[in-house]
């Protein structure tokens, strides 16, 4: 994985790296972060400032150095923490307009706020970060996914969607590292205590990936580019980790030919480990 792209500047050979952890996955909260020696993002707010301050430190960053926020959606496990944060940092936050206009913004955070306006599938940079929206089947009003490259380095964030049409699976192609959602046992959610309704909305076309569904794509469609796969946003109630693992290894296993990738699970408690390149 320690793959180091370097320059060459008056004061010698300077090393570039792309760093990436999941803070945080679930649906009380979700945030990433991705860096590079220029640039520092934070892709979704799900929790607050103090929160994320803490999960950065953990992880060996700091809030502070963050250059901007990219929100995926308006569902509040995606935004939670958004108002702190913009009104802490004071930095950018790109956001596609639809988005934009569904939170329901207080005075002071809509006049302070810096908003930088992207639409799905027209890609754009912070810094030295090349991202990519696309847009992916969700409930929300205009929900995206992203991948970034940097310094010959592809990395995706790819939750909060109902199935995983041809596009989605174009745009994850060649990653080096890929976030793919595997949300709920299909068994576990029809017994478990979620009213039907709310049940019917998970596993609908514009829901969230079950385990098995995921499998699926890790079987059939998954390029096996990936040095590292993390597995996130994982049901709470209608999951377990184990059996989320121990899926993704038999469908693993299932592929024509051997890939290797670092298999983790992102948690809603702790952040990963910083995967660096």
């Amino acid at each position: 994985m320690q793959h180091m792209t370097c320059v060459y500047s008056a004061w010698g050979e300077v090393h570039l790296s792309v760093r990436f952890c999941v803070l945080g996955s679930g649906s009380r909260g979700n945030c990433t972060w991705i860096a590079t020696e220029r640039t520092r993002i934070l892709v979704d707010a799900g929790f607050g400032r103090k929160e994320t301050a803490g999960r950065l430190a953990r992880a060996g960053h700091s809030l502070e150095a963050c250059n901007a926020i990219i929100i995926s959606h308006e569902h509040q496990d995606h935004i939670g923490g958004l108002r702190s944060l913009a009104l802490k940092l004071r930095i950018p936050i790109y956001i596609v307009p639809a988005t934009r206009d569904a939170i329901a913004w207080d005075e002071k955070t809509r006049s302070r706020a810096a908003f930088e306006m992207f639409s799905p599938g027209e890609k754009f940079g912070i810094g030295d970060i090349e991202i990519t929206p696309f847009s992916i089947p969700h409930d929300a009003v205009d929900p995206v996914a992203f991948t970034f490259e940097s310094h010959g380095i592809k990395a995706a964030v790819v939750t909060d969607l109902g199935f995983l049409p041809e596009m989605v699976k174009q745009h994850v192609r060649g990653c080096h590292c890929l976030v793919v959602e595997s949300n709920h046992d299909l068994d576990m959610l029809k017994v478990g205590p979620y009213p039907w309704f709310v049940k019917q909305r998970v596993m609908g076309r514009h829901g969230h990936l079950s385990n098995r569904t995921t499998a699926q794509f890790l079987t059939d469609d998954y390029d096996g580019a990936a040095q590292v796969l993390v597995l996130a946003h994982l049901s709470e109630m209608n999951n377990h980790p184990e059996i989320v693992r121990l899926t993704a290894i038999d469908a693993l296993g299932r592929r024509s030919k051997a890939d290797g990738a670092e298999l983790h699970l992102a948690t809603q408690e702790a952040p990963t480990r910083v995967f660096q390149w």
